[in-house]
């Protein structure tokens, strides 16, 4: 992160695949797994690392980006030529739960009451 502000035009369309085509937005929102792989078609969630291929917006599992993408560089859906600057990951967000496997590191230490 440049820590910059960033432009409009630096923006790209992220395309998550659907479960289940032909459900609903609002159907879509009820059920506990919703979206997959655009390749491999494997479940996604807050646990499963993912990558954005830039040139087609379509999210893929961080497995597949290193047991399949890598090989080629290509981006299976679009057929074009990918650099590492192209797949960008994806930051997991926050569960609650204590060992999400997340290291979170205080700023600054400060006394704690006793």
């Amino acid at each position: 992160m440049s820590g910059r502000p960033i432009k409009m035009n630096e923006l790209i369309t992220v395309r998550f695949t659907a479960l289940d085509p032909s459900l609903d937005r609002v159907a879509l929102l009820t059920r506990q797994d919703r979206y997959v792989c655009a390749v491999t078609r494997d479940v996604l969630g807050n646990s499963v690392p993912c990558t954005v291929l830039r040139p087609s917006g379509a999210v893929v599992t961080q497995e597949c980006v290193e047991k399949l993408i890598k090989k080629d560089m290509l981006d299976p859906l679009s057929g074009d030529k990918l650099s590492d600057r192209d797949l960008i990951p994806l930051q997991r967000g926050g569960t609650g739960f204590a060992a999400s496997g997340v290291d979170l590191r205080a700023k600054e230490a400060r006394p704690v009451m006793k």
